[in-house]
């Protein structure tokens, strides 16, 4: 399970500290995909980079802290942010953004296989033992053992992702972080990812937390999901519950930009960008861009709260809503 703690986090620069997330609270359960959405230049890829204790400067955690915990081996662990980056690779992995570019070109696979693989995995084996269960691990995947022996830049894209996802999975750990996984790739291979993605999390039982600005990857992928606006959590719940019934306007607009099929309707973006970090506007973010927005919203910044059994969502126009619930 991954525990996110009254989270914030910012960038350090020469104008001074940049608020990037702030004050997140969210409980990731065990065996779950988890999605994150939102417009680009939201705080998804800082998000997940602090999940996964990468946290090196300009980037700094201003206020509370990641708590990772589960059971391994029949063993319980807990690391909690600046100690989790010691349970890599076995307890949690990373699928970075353009992942594709992260593999060393001058580098044959195995190599970059068994520079993965702690010591202590290995016990008493020889390289050539390792690399054997790594082959037998390609095979369970549909790939082929020889492209150990092969130099990234001799593989396509897709077979590439494919390796990276090989990678960061063979040790089976209990968290998976996936940052735009399908980002550069055909539809056809896209597809391909997300499908053994998908495989890979139910034969391994673990959780995988999938970032991406397509609502239709969450839609087709995940169980339960939060839509970022901002730094911020806007909106929380079952992921067809949140295509179903959008409650927050930024959902709401989401959902409706998406195509189906059958549907003939014009389809409108959402108005405006998402405001600059550096100068945020004062109450909820989004009011600027909000065809709801009152003066409250233009004031007060809404806190993310329980609207309806399971639902969350950090919007004024819901808070007697809320409170009568409550």
């Amino acid at each position: 399970m991954i525990k996110i703690d009254h989270l914030s986090t910012y960038y350090e620069t020469i104008d001074g500290n940049v608020p990037v997330l702030n004050d997140l609270n969210l409980e990731i359960k065990d065996n779950e995909i988890f999605g994150i959405a939102g417009e680009s230049g939201c705080g998804k890829t800082t998000l997940l980079k602090t999940l996964y204790d990468i946290v090196e400067f300009p980037l700094v955690i201003g206020h509370g802290k990641v708590i990772l915990s589960g059971t391994k081996d029949g063993k319980p662990f807990s690391y909690e942010s600046g100690k989790i980056r010691n349970s890599w690779w076995s307890n949690i992995s990373y699928i970075p953004q353009a992942a594709q570019s992260v593999l060393n070109p001058i580098m044959r696979m195995k190599q970059q296989f068994l520079d993965s693989i702690p010591r202590e995995s290995r016990k008493n084996e020889t390289p050539e033992e390792t690399l054997g269960r790594v082959a037998k691990y390609l095979e369970e995947l549909s790939l082929s053992p020889d492209l150990l022996n092969a130099y990234p830049f001799q593989l396509s894209g897709g077979m590439r992702q494919r390796m990276i996802i090989a990678l960061a999975t063979f040790m089976s750990p209990n968290v998976v972080l996936a940052d735009e996984p399908t980002t550069a790739l055909d539809v056809v291979i896209q597809r391909g990812i997300l499908m053994m993605l998908m495989r890979l999390q139910k034969q391994q039982k673990n959780t995988l937390v999938l970032v991406s600005h397509d609502m239709g990857v969450h839609y087709q992928v995940t169980d339960r999901m939060a839509i970022m606006y901002s730094g911020s959590i806007v909106e929380l719940g079952k992921t067809e519950d949140i295509f179903s019934d959008p409650i927050h306007p930024y959902t709401t607009m989401l959902v409706g930009a998406l195509p189906k099929v059958g549907d003939k309707s014009q389809k409108v973006g959402i108005p405006g960008r998402p405001p600059a970090f550096t100068n945020p506007p004062p109450g909820c973010r989004f009011a600027p861009r909000c065809p709801h927005a009152a003066d409250c919203c233009r004031r007060e910044v809404p806190r993310l709260r329980e609207i309806r059994p399971g639902r969350y969502a950090a919007c004024h126009l819901f808070s007697e809503e809320a409170e009568q619930n409550g």
